[in-house]
């Protein structure tokens, strides 16, 4: 079973590399993963994170692409809902690199 390593702790991850269980999650999971990708996290980046992680508690579900989208941008506007910003943010894929960033299941559809 694959782990992510954070703070001394090892998180379970899932086959596809999430983790296993989002309430183990922390900024630091989001840190390291967004590390193995070569990216550094900056405000906007965590703006979207705890978006999703506000959803998932919310809805129980990781929102696919088109549903994140629309739903950023009723929270915070045209600027910041539209796909040329979260993929600016989350060039492996918005929804799926987002998710995987804030603690949550792969979404719904994500390959």
């Amino acid at each position: 079973m694959a782990e992510l390593e954070v703070g001394g702790k090892k998180l379970p991850l899932d086959e596809d590399g999430f983790l296993q269980d989002w309430n183990v999650w922390s900024k630091e999971a989001a840190e390291a993963f967004a590390a193995k990708d070569g990216i550094v996290l900056t405000s906007e980046h965590w703006e979207i994170i705890n978006f999703l992680r506000k959803y998932y508690e919310t809805y129980k579900i990781a929102p696919p692409i088109r549903m994140l989208v629309k739903e950023v941008e009723k929270a915070m506007g045209a600027e910041k809902g539209n796909l040329k910003y979260v993929y600016k943010l989350f060039p492996g894929g918005p929804a799926k690199q987002a998710c995987k960033y804030a603690g949550l299941p792969k979404p719904t559809g994500c390959v």
